[in-house]
């Protein structure tokens, strides 16, 4: 079935993983781009769901500052509990945040390369980064690398967590131990994040590092094949 001809699925978000991932055992990556809440919740009815998928990504977390507010990234902050739940449970969660998305930016360089994939760039990809914020807007600007700086172009967050899944090996990852704080007045939402934990502690890989250039090259090849995908007409 191509893109254009899929329909909605008729069941609710936390059945739809919970069926699709039992139905395959073992062969699924499952990646999470938004909020934990319906992972959490398909984890709190089926347990075994975690040992049950082949790997699991989430585009979220900081091991270093937030971009919601100093202490916490958005996806994480906005239910923390589900964000605590998963990383609780038992497996180990692939965290892509902040440390590198905010190194994948569609600058100067990138943009021309996007408004060169046709109808695809200009009217969809191009237009979407302008709704895109900047670098961390918590910290001051002296205080955020050089790297990291505003201007540079909106960081692809969700996009780095696809291509960790297709091009794992553009990626520095670390084993770390992380814990969701939920209590905190000012740090609701934080990955708080232990990377000399010991081997038996550690619950997270989390990605602290991303080969820029060829990342770009990966994923305007896999844009560049959309077009392709699409029936005529």
């Amino acid at each position: 079935m191509s893109l254009a001809q899929a329909r909605p699925a008729g069941a609710d978000a936390t059945n739809l993983i919970i069926d699709t991932i039992g139905a395959s055992p073992g062969e699924i990556t499952l990646v999470a781009t938004g909020p934990l809440t319906n992972i959490a919740l398909a984890v709190r009815r089926q347990p075994g769901l975690v040992r049950q998928v082949a790997d699991f990504v989430i585009m979220g977390g900081s091991a270093t500052r937030g971009n919601t507010t100093p202490a916490a990234e958005f996806n994480i902050a906005t239910d923390p509990e589900a964000a605590a739940i998963v990383f609780g449970a038992g497996w180990q969660v692939t965290m892509v945040g902040l440390d590198v998305t905010h190194q994948a930016r569609a600058d100067e360089r990138v943009k021309p390369r996007l408004a060169g994939l046709g109808r695809l760039g200009s009217d969809l990809l191009l237009p979407a980064l302008a709704g895109y914020r900047g670098a961390d807007d918590t910290t001051p600007r002296h205080l955020i690398p050089a790297a990291l700086a505003p201007g540079r172009g909106p960081a692809v967050h969700d996009v780095c967590a696809l291509a960790l899944v297709a091009e794992p090996g553009l990626f520095g990852c670390q084993p770390a131990r992380v814990e969701v704080e939920t209590a905190g007045r000012w740090t609701a939402g934080m990955t708080v994040t232990t990377f000399r934990a010991g081997a038996a502690q550690c619950n997270a890989l989390v990605a602290t590092s991303i080969e820029v250039p060829a990342f770009w090259d990966a994923v305007i090849a896999a844009w560049a094949r959309v077009p392709a995908a699409q029936p005529a007409g």
